[in-house]
């Protein structure tokens, strides 16, 4: 029988990343709601001052850290700090990103660099420093974020497809890691969704519309619409899921 408790996080720490706007801010509301106490970490301050405010104001309880993820000092700070904060992290999502939409002959070490720390390596190095908490408690949850480009080519997106391929195969190898001490590990895939990182997509009204009808659904994507899977994948209802990566594409990669 299915029981609405599956999905409660009542109880739950949840650490987002990216958490200052677009899919992280979105994440922060969906979990809040949930139950999940919250920290939030992102690199502007007045956003995530702006985003904790608004979280309260429903009720949501929410903390902040300011952080460049791009910074390997940063890691240990903010897995001290979220620990600090609650005594726990339960639910970690990986959602700080970087899309510098550059051409192949544009790329250069350093920016490759960049794209490649952001999106790849600060979610592993994040996790390993706070799975042992959850390895104790018996019970975690690592939401990473994948994309079209895990699978699929797309102009000036070399860099940013080569880390998303790369978070394809990190996701079901933590997966393989860790799920038989309790910590599950999967990505959200999303089509496209009104963010910073797509701003130039959707600011093209045309490129916009040709893209809602490559999809099955016949429209692009709504920040709410990835409410269902955080939830999902963060709670107990998931509980058999694992290093599984899940496409919220209104069906672009079904056609």
């Amino acid at each position: 029988m299915l029981q609405e408790s599956m999905f409660s996080l009542a109880g739950k720490v949840a650490l987002i990343t990216g958490a200052s706007s677009g899919i992280g801010a979105q994440q922060a509301h969906a979990l809040g709601a949930a139950g999940a106490r919250l920290v939030l970490v992102a690199r502007r301050m007045e956003a995530l001052q702006a985003l904790v405010e608004s979280l309260q104001q429903s009720g949501i309880e929410a903390t902040f850290f300011v952080a460049d993820l791009n910074e390997q000092s940063s890691w240990q700070l903010v897995a001290d700090f979220a620990e600090t904060c609650y005594g726990q992290v339960d639910i970690i999502c990986n959602t700080a990103g970087v899309n510098l939409r550059q051409a192949a002959e544009d790329v250069t070490s350093q920016s490759w660099d960049i794209t490649q720390t952001l999106n790849v390596k600060a979610p592993f190095m994040l996790a390993q420093l706070l799975v042992p908490g959850m390895q104790k408690r018996g019970w975690g949850r690592i939401i990473n974020v994948a994309s079209l480009q895990s699978s699929r080519a797309f102009a000036n997106g070399i860099a940013y497809g080569a880390s998303k391929g790369a978070i394809s195969q990190l996701t079901r190898a933590m997966a393989q890691a860790w799920s038989a001490q309790g910590e599950n590990c999967n990505a959200i895939a999303p089509g496209f969704f009104p963010t910073e990182l797509t701003q130039p997509v959707f600011e093209d009204g045309d490129t916009a519309h040709q893209l809602a009808q490559k999809t099955a659904i016949g429209r692009n994507g709504k920040l709410a619409d990835l409410d269902g899977i955080c939830v999902f994948l963060a709670s107990e209802a998931s509980a058999y899921i694992t290093g599984q990566v899940i496409a919220v594409d209104g069906g672009f990669t079904a056609l």
